[in-house]
C-alpha cells in the first residue's frame, strides 16, 4: 500500500512500537512520552456508550485538527494542555523513544500535549435546550438543579449559557450532577475556575461560530492540572463533543440539522438497536454521510479545507 493510500485508510486502532499506551479512549489511543502525552485520533466512533464496529473515514483528522483550532482561538481566555500537531514537531518527540512509528499513524491524526492531573468532571455548557437537558426539563422544569422559564421547547435557545456538570465515567453513562455535587467532587478553588472557563470559552465560540452560519448548541470541556494552573485538555468544541446546528434550518420546536454524530444516533435508534453491546456496523451511505458532515463542519469553522 503506497503512503498516501496509508494516509487515506480508515484508522481503528493503533499500536505504536517502542511507546508506551497511557490510555485508550473510545476515539483516542493516547501514548506515555514521560513528560508529553501523544494523542492519536482515530477514526472510531461511538454511540450510547458503545464503539461501533465501523470507523468514519477523515474523522480522526478532523477532531484533530479542529481541537488545535479552537485551542489556539481560546488561548488568551483559558490555557490548554496542547503543544503542537504539526508533524515534524511531533515526529521529533515521538523519535526521542521510537523510530519505527509509522507517520501515516501521526500525519494529521497526532497531537503533543502536556501531561496534567486530569480534573474528575465533566464541563457541560448549554445554549440551547436539547438531548438530556430536554429531558430533564420536561420532567422537572429544571436542569442539573437549574430552574429554567416555564414554556420552553426542545432547541429553545435558553435565556443565558448554564453550566451543567456530569461524572466523568470511562464506561458507561456519565451522570449529570448538580453544582452542590459537583463541590463533593472537585475543591471549591477549581470548582469556580471550571465554571468560568467554561462559560468564556462557549461564548466566545459560538459568537464566531455565529457569525459562520453555525449555532453551537452545546459543548463538554475537560479540564487538567498543569504546573498549578487550570488548563483545558482531550478535546475543544468537536462534532464528538458538541451539537452543531445550522443556522439557515434551525426552528424551535423539533429536532434540528446536526453536524455531528448525532446523526448516527438517529440512524440507530431507526434501526432499532435497543444500545446493549455489541453496537451494530454502519451501512455505507451513513458512513458517508457522517464524514461529508464531519468535513462541512470542519471548512465552516475554520474556512480552509482539511489538511
Amino acid at each position: 500500500m503506497s503512503a498516501d493510500k496509508n494516509r487515506d485508510a480508515v484508522v481503528l486502532s493503533t499500536d505504536l512500537p517502542g511507546l508506551k499506551p497511557f490510555i485508550t479512549g473510545k476515539v483516542r489511543d493516547v501514548y506515555d512520552l514521560e513528560h508529553q502525552l501523544l494523542i492519536i485520533t482515530t477514526d472510531r466512533i461511538s454511540a450510547f456508550d458503545s464503539v461501533l464496529p465501523t470507523g468514519i473515514p477523515n474523522k480522526g483528522r478532523v477532531l484533530n485538527q479542529l481541537s488545535a483550532f479552537w485551542f489556539e482561538f481560546v488561548q488568551n481566555i483559558c490555557p490548554s494542555h496542547f503543544i503542537a500537531t504539526d508533524l515534524d514537531q511531533v515526529q521529533a518527540a515521538v523519535e526521542l523513544v521510537s523510530r519505527d512509528v509509522p507517520e501515516h499513524l501521526l500525519d494529521g491524526r497526532a497531537m503533543l500535549v502536556n501531561k496534567t492531573q486530569a480534573l474528575p468532571i465533566e464541563c457541560v455548557v448549554r445554549g440551547y435546550l436539547e438531548g438530556s437537558a430536554w429531558k430533564e426539563y420536561q420532567k422537572s422544569g429544571s436542569v442539573c438543579g437549574i430552574a429554567l422559564p416555564e414554556g420552553l421547547v426542545q432547541g429553545d435557545q435558553l435565556p443565558e449559557p448554564i453550566f451543567t456538570p456530569s461524572t466523568k465515567a470511562h464506561e458507561g453513562h456519565d451522570i449529570n450532577i448538580t453544582h452542590e455535587e459537583m463541590a463533593q467532587i472537585v475543591e471549591p478553588g477549581y470548582m469556580k475556575q471550571l465554571i468560568r472557563l467554561s462559560i468564556d470559552v462557549y461564548q466566545a465560540a459560538a459568537a464566531y461560530a455565529r457569525e459562520r452560519g453555525i449555532l453551537i448548541a452545546d459543548t463538554k470541556f475537560e479540564f487538567g492540572v498543569f504546573q498549578g494552573m487550570v488548563v483545558m485538555i482531550d478535546e475543544c468544541l468537536t462534532p464528538d463533543s458538541s451539537r452543531f446546528w445550522d443556522m439557515a434550518t434551525y426552528q424551535p420546536g423539533r429536532a434540528q440539522m446536526s453536524y455531528d454524530k448525532q446523526f448516527v444516533r438517529d440512524y440507530l435508534d431507526r434501526m432499532g438497536w435497543n444500545h446493549e453491546p455489541p453496537a451494530p456496523p454502519l451501512p455505507d451511505d451513513v458512513v458517508r454521510k457522517t464524514s461529508e458532515k464531519y468535513l462541512e463542519l470542519y471548512s465552516r469553522i475554520t474556512e480552509r479545507e482539511l489538511d
